[in-house]
């Protein structure tokens, strides 16, 4: 049982003794991680690395979170506090509990499962160890789970309420058989959950030992101090940024074909310690499932702060003290059940675009353009020599370009620390071949500091039939630049059937029937800019065109950079034709994207042909 008449030890500790505990605790989150990385069965696990692991006080807050997903650092706090209000008084040493509900349970879309343990010791319960999976597929309309044209979360797949999934360390066998029955991949399932529990059982060891070696009371003392220490040294570095109110919009294409543009639109408030986050006047919940239950709208916040801020701040609940989030109910950042919300990581990846571009404006040297609006999810799946498969590829591509650097290629957005699954592997386990991957040459957005590049990747379809769903945007609405910077590449979905190629929608709101022979190639958007491409080094513009990122046209119209026939910067007539696209810089964005189109020749005749805008 909880106790209820014990009060920390509020006696400071030595600075020493409270920073080797922080890393005790840091660690354990960390092993916990280690334990699922190596022993889940799914390649989105394994492989993608799309789950997270934390710590948690006997009060249910945050004290240490692995090094894994940023953007699930607010749905912790909201699934902890359901879990203290229902089972607070009747926990037992052995018991687990388990849920995936955004709704009734503080989680954010079905896939993500929850298993939390509390940890006893000397009889009561002094802390939680904490798993929030992405599992493969627990049923719905699609494979995977994640169904656009879902309408309400009824039609997504298995809802687990929170419920007592473990008594004296052994999972409910019921609870299995549901599981097992109602996925398309039940092996990866409960696959991934052993390795919950696994790492769950090892954090639950670690946390006893430093409980054992500190004391209870001393323990409790420690961790209100980390909690405060984290808090002020959030208040000091809100302190440090100038009073005002900061506004920043930006959209999501739309879902399908005939949809318009969804908003969002932040007002961030600095006031003395204090931020609030504002998104009074975003768009109202949608008929797809990209709406966002509000556990990720907090953890967005929480991300896009912590990239703010330059203090080396703990991963202690402390630091979300002096935050506050309004996120209207009914909006797409907090919607109302049984909206649908499988898909909901394109618009929590754009809301951290428009923090970013708010919080430039507060702190310009830290924050770096829009990057490619988070990971595209590509989900591929059928039946194979009488065995069911089904992938859901990330595809993670770039960052914008940064104050005084470039942006980065190939690399996880900076809500999300996954990773790019391996060729070698989707071809040893799927009937598939990848045909392409890599770069794609003048993509990205032009700028003082450039723009990450597009990746692209296309996968050949080798079995009789499978099934494609895509989560992708940012073909209209373009990664933004910032200060002068050109917005970033957009991103395509092309479908090849019998030699005929077929631009799709950015996010085709069905699942697609795909046959043997076919090619799909996915183009995730490239990072916007940093600061007029006028003004970028030639220098570095001449070796860009070395290594393959641009071509010589792409560097002659829209960085202004001359190179003649030896490779060389020519200085008299790159200041020539920069005066020249100096009088008119605004067509710059315009030349961009014709580059990058020219250079996708085949991508490019089929958009003229299909008549649509890139």
């Amino acid at each position: 049982m909880l106790a209820t008449n014990s009060v920390p030890d509020r006696t400071r500790s030595d600075p020493v003794t409270l920073e080797i505990v922080k890393n005790a605790l840091a660690s354990i989150a960390d092993e916990m991680a280690l334990v699922i990385l190596r022993s889940a069965y799914s390649p989105i696990v394994r492989d993608s690395m799309d789950y997270s692991t934390a710590l948690c006080d006997r009060d249910g807050l945050i004290i240490a979170q692995g090094l894994t997903n940023p953007v699930h650092l607010g749905s912790f706090p909201s699934v902890m506090a359901n879990i203290l209000k229902r089972f607070g008084g009747t926990m037992q040493p052995g018991d687990g509990y388990i849920t995936n509900d955004p709704y009734g349970a503080g989680g954010m879309h079905l896939p993500d499962v929850y298993l939390v343990k509390p940890v006893f010791h000397d009889g009561e319960v002094q802390g939680f160890v904490a798993s929030l999976v992405h599992h493969t597929d627990l049923g719905g309309m699609a494979p995977g789970s994640m169904a656009l044209h879902a309408t309400e979360i009824y039609q997504e797949g298995l809802r687990i309420p929170l419920i007592r999934a473990m008594r004296e360390d052994r999972m409910d066998e019921n609870l299995l058989a549901f599981l097992e029955v109602n996925s398309r991949i039940p092996a990866q399932v409960l696959g991934d959950l052993r390795a919950q529990v696994a790492a769950c059982a090892a954090a639950e060891r670690g946390f006893g030992k430093v409980l054992a070696k500190y004391g209870v009371l001393p323990m409790r003392g420690m961790l209100a101090e980390l909690h405060d220490y984290a808090e002020q040294l959030v208040r000091d570095e809100i302190r440090a940024m100038p009073d005002g109110v900061y506004e920043a919009e930006d959209f999501i294409d739309g879902l399908g074909e005939v949809d318009g543009p969804i908003r969002f639109k932040v007002a961030v408030t600095v006031a003395g310690d204090e931020i609030e986050i504002d998104w009074t006047g975003t768009s109202g919940e949608v008929p797809g499932a990209i709406n966002g239950p509000v556990a990720i709208t907090y953890s967005v916040a929480y991300a896009a702060l912590r990239c703010a801020v330059q203090a080396a701040v703990p991963n202690c609940e402390g630091y979300a003290r002096p935050v506050r989030v309004v996120a209207p109910l009914g909006t797409i950042v907090n919607p109302r059940p049984p909206a649908a919300c499988a898909a909901r990581g394109v618009m929590a990846y754009r809301m951290l675009d428009v923090l970013f571009n708010a919080f430039a404006q507060i702190v310009p040297d830290r924050m770096p353009a829009a990057g490619e609006g988070g990971p595209s999810a590509i989900s591929l799946s059928g039946v194979h020599d009488g065995k069911a498969w089904l992938i859901t590829d990330g595809i993670l591509g770039s960052w914008g370009g940064r104050a005084t650097k470039d942006g980065v290629d190939g690399i996880a957005n900076p809500g999300a620390n996954l990773s790019n699954m391996p060729v070698e592997l989707i071809e040893a386990r799927y009937p598939l071949r990848i045909e392409s991957y890599g770069l794609v040459a003048n993509s990205g957005g032009a700028g003082q500091r450039r723009g990450g590049m597009a990746i692209t990747r296309s996968y050949r379809i080798l079995g009789k039939t499978a099934a494609l769903t895509v989560r992708s945007d940012r073909r209209a609405h373009l990664p933004p630049g910032l200060f002068g910077g050109c917005p970033g590449s957009p991103s395509l979905n092309i479908l090849d059937h019998d030699g005929k190629a077929d631009l799709l929608p950015v996010m085709p709101m069905r699942t697609l029937a795909l046959h043997e022979g076919d090619l799909f190639t996915h183009v995730a958007p490239g990072g916007g800019g940093n600061g007029d491409p006028l003004e970028r080094d030639p220098a570095h513009v001449a070796a860009d065109v070395r290594d393959g990122r641009f071509t010589e046209a792409f560097a002659r119209d829209v960085y202004g950079v001359v190179i003649d026939a030896d490779g060389r910067v020519d200085p008299s007539a790159t200041k020539a034709r920069r005066d020249c696209l100096a009088a008119d810089p605004s067509g710059l964005a315009a030349a961009q994207l014709r580059l990058f189109m020219d250079r996708n020749r085949s991508i490019a005749s089929n958009t003229e042909r299909k008549g649509e805008a890139a």
